[in-house]
């Protein structure tokens, strides 16, 4: 090599190493920022599942008591001298004896009453539920022969009685201006002691309807209303949903008729839930004449708001069924009715049912088109059919949450525990249908 061509060597060599090491420095600064925005997402999701995480601990932490009651186990002299003289007593004569006053002097029993003293009676008897009556009211009518007898029975405390045994209840609290005096809280430690006051599970959280007072309220109206409503919408929406969307994908001719429906589908399935709300008050109430507060009307509401949901979801699932499927059976002979049919909604189901659940799980959490339509009635007595008076569980919560009582707090939050449950159950369903019937071409 001659020595005018050592520089040119030279100068390429270094051209080369620099090249090179911009190129590695590209690299570095690429796989840096890959790694940065992994951090940014990894950071995303743990912010979100804090914050999720928090949510369902506070919820829990408020509702999980709503699941205990608080009850006192009595023994209840049925003295044959409260049914009247017939012997045996009558029909009316059990529905109309005076069970508060058994259930009362069980109670100062117990404690250590005097029923002679207005006073301390009057507070001790204010330790128990209103529905402490009907509890003994129902064990006679379901067996008569208990006239004359003493039986233990668990009645229901008071809403204050309850709060204080969950430990709700600030003793440092001047007696003025609590709503437990010193003497009831001595009568209250004395029974717990003695185990004669205790929590049990709350069956009547799902058994009872509304009421004014937190330890006889429960959600079993709400939820019967709820599976009305529910079982409706599968009606109703469904058929309509899906036949819906096997015309416009398979059958609809392409023009800007089916473009303009397409377009307002996708639209209603953005469109907030209170203004079908207003459509199902407009309509089937007040041009109708259907009841309020009714399932029927409900659970149609419902319906229209969850079609557009349902129809997207069935048409994604009817267009990935591949065209040879289509094509294989027009081959053999099948018309477009049968290969339809026959073949391409069967293998469709998985997305179908995916869609409906989705569907169905939103309709369950609506609160605000129900509450347009009148859904926010008090009611006591289950629903036997649609057309009757009935509320639902979202609405039910929303109900509690407005309330002031003490009780009434976690109940609202073991209500919503329910209804999350069964959301997650749904949901959960939805998956497992999805990943057991799908087919992959």
């Amino acid at each position: 090599m001659t020595m005018e061509h050592a520089p040119m060597a030279t100068e390429t060599g270094l051209s080369a190493r620099s090249i090179r090491e911009a190129t590695q420095a590209r690299i570095a600064k690429r796989y840096a920022a890959e790694r940065r925005f992994r951090a940014y997402g990894i950071a995303a999701i743990l912010f979100g599942l804090v914050f999720l995480v928090a949510l369902f601990a506070t919820i829990f932490m408020r509702g999980y008591t709503a699941f205990l009651q608080s009850a006192f186990t009595l023994p209840v002299h049925l003295d044959q001298g409260a049914f009247g003289a017939s012997s045996p007593p009558s029909e009316n004569d059990i529905l109309m004896a005076d069970y508060t006053k058994l259930a009362n002097r069980a109670l100062f029993q117990v404690l250590g009453v005097d029923p002679g003293n207005r006073q301390d009676a009057k507070a001790a008897a204010a330790l128990l539920s209103a529905h402490a009556d009907t509890r003994i009211r129902n064990a006679v009518q379901a067996d008569p022969s208990l006239i004359g007898k003493t039986i233990e029975l668990d009645l229901l405390a008071h809403g204050n009685v309850d709060t204080f045994m969950k430990g709700h209840f600030d003793r440092s609290v001047p007696e003025g201006r609590r709503q437990l005096s010193d003497k009831q809280l001595a009568w209250l430690d004395k029974a717990a002691a003695s185990g004669q006051l205790a929590k049990h599970f709350n069956t009547g959280l799902f058994t009872y309807g509304a009421s004014s007072k937190p330890e006889t309220a429960g959600v079993g109206v709400a939820l019967a209303g709820s599976l009305y409503m529910m079982l409706i919408v599968l009606l109703v929406a469904v058929p309509l949903g899906v036949a819906a969307a096997v015309y416009l994908e398979e059958f609809a001719p392409k023009n800007l008729l089916t473009d303009a429906i397409e377009v307002n589908i996708n639209n209603l399935a953005a469109v907030p839930s209170i203004v079908f709300g207003l459509l199902g008050l407009a309509i089937f109430i007040n041009f109708v004449g259907l009841p309020r507060s009714a399932a029927l009307v409900g659970g149609l509401v419902l319906a229209l708001m969850t079609l557009p949901t349902i129809i997207i979801a069935t048409r994604a699932a009817v267009a990935a069924v591949p065209p040879s499927i289509r094509e294989a059976a027009l081959g053999v002979g099948a018309s477009k009715m049968q290969s339809i049919t026959h073949h391409v909604l069967p293998l469709a189901v998985p997305g179908i049912l995916t869609g409906t659940i989705i569907g169905l799980a939103k309709a369950l959490g609506e609160t605000a088109p129900l509450l347009m339509i009148g859904m926010v009635a008090f009611v006591v007595d289950f629903p036997k059919t649609p057309l009757d008076a009935s509320t639902a569980l979202p609405v039910q919560i929303f109900m509690w949450a407005t309330a002031a009582e003490r009780g009434f707090v976690e109940r609202t939050a073991g209500a919503t525990l329910i209804l999350l449950a069964f959301l997650i159950c749904m949901n959960v369903t939805a998956v497992v249908l999805r990943r057991r019937y799908e087919r992959r071409w």
